[in-house]
């Protein structure tokens, strides 16, 4: 017997594990599955077009802006970094390339030590800092997901080759897609973005106490601290590793386009590039998520019980994913910051629908 992803949301809110969040499912352009249960802030309800800060969930979508500007031959996949960055030609980074950023294989998981005094909005500082810093490894002899520091090593190309900062460029991509998606969220839609929540403070601790995710997540400071996390000033500070202000709905519309060869992101890119943004590019084990990873050019490619799947989840437990061989693409969103159990039991039963 199949279980209802809606049954399951709610069962998750009525039991008190779960604040706020919302699934859907679209398959083939038809929107199959769209719930919301929980509040966005304690009082109003969570709706469709609520949106929630997802966390890692946003590193394809700065990966698809900078892949545009790839279509337009602004840059090349195996173009040096420092062609357009001279100051990133230092500390054994000469040759990274384009292709390296985009597949977490440049050695930059983290932000230097003393990005810890640094503001989150302090771009400029951040970006300078990426430029001096040494890598963890020699760039392509080693993979980590590039957890704060991706958009801010992708932004900073962007705006190099081509003037356009990346949350620019992204929106108005999102906005030919007509997608709800927002890598700064715009005055006009403040008022439906939900509030974030750690109710016992376990989640923001935990991460800070490891010794793998406190200096990736943790520097610069800020990010993992719900009131920072539902501020306005976080809300229209581009910060495109993580800051993706989402809806459920419009995650699995992007995702059941994504997959497809006749879809709007492929029509975008062209084949030869939508194909290096959907396939392999690096398996190997990750040093940051400690297990092995395959990486697309800004995606997990992963594979259970013979299930093939593209994805991306977040930090405090959202997720989004593709599954081409079934047609669908779907989505789980939270406000209640926390691990992946909620969104595992979701995707159970979402899965059990194929």
């Amino acid at each position: 017997m199949h279980v209802d992803p809606a049954r399951v949301l709610d069962d998750l809110v009525a039991s008190g594990r779960e604040s706020g969040a919302a699934v859907a499912v679209v398959r083939g352009g038809v929107l199959e599955v769209d719930h919301a249960a929980g509040t966005r802030d304690g009082v109003e309800p969570m709706t469709s077009d609520t949106l929630v800060m997802t966390f890692s969930v946003a590193k394809p979508f700065a990966a698809l802006a900078f892949l545009d500007a790839v279509a337009e031959g602004h840059l090349a996949l195996d173009q040096a970094v420092a062609s357009v960055w001279p100051e990133f030609a230092v500390a054994g980074k000469q040759g990274t390339t384009m292709r390296q950023l985009l597949s977490h294989q440049a050695g930059l998981p983290t932000f230097p030590e003393a990005a810890t005094g640094v503001e989150y909005d302090d771009r400029e500082t951040l970006v300078g800092m990426l430029a001096a810093a040494a890598p963890a490894h020699a760039p392509g002899a080693g993979v980590a997901e590039h957890a704060l520091t991706y958009g801010h090593l992708l932004d900073e190309v962007l705006r190099r080759a081509t003037g356009e900062p990346l949350a620019d460029r992204f929106a108005r991509i999102a906005a030919a897609g007509g997608w709800d998606l927002h890598l700064r969220v715009e005055d006009r839609d403040l008022d439906r973005v939900a509030s974030m929540v750690d109710p016992d403070g376990s989640w923001r601790s935990g991460y800070l106490r490891d010794d793998r995710w406190g200096p990736a997540l943790g520097r610069p400071p800020g990010l993992l601290d719900p009131a920072v996390l539902s501020s306005a000033r976080l809300r229209r500070t581009p910060f495109p590793a993580v800051a993706l202000h989402a809806s459920a709905v419009a995650l699995a519309r992007f995702y059941d386009d994504v997959v497809r060869p006749d879809g709007a992101v492929a029509g975008r890119l062209g084949h030869d590039l939508w194909q290096a943004y959907v396939s392999p590019a690096v398996t190997g084990h990750d040093a940051l998520l400690d297990r092995p990873v395959t990486w697309t050019l800004g995606f997990q490619l992963s594979e259970d019980d013979g299930i093939v799947e593209l994805g991306m989840g977040g930090a405090g437990g959202s997720s989004a994913w593709a599954d081409p061989a079934a047609g669908y693409g779907a989505a789980y969103v939270t406000r209640q910051l926390g691990g992946h159990d909620r969104g595992e039991r979701v995707w159970e039963a979402v899965v059990a629908r194929r």
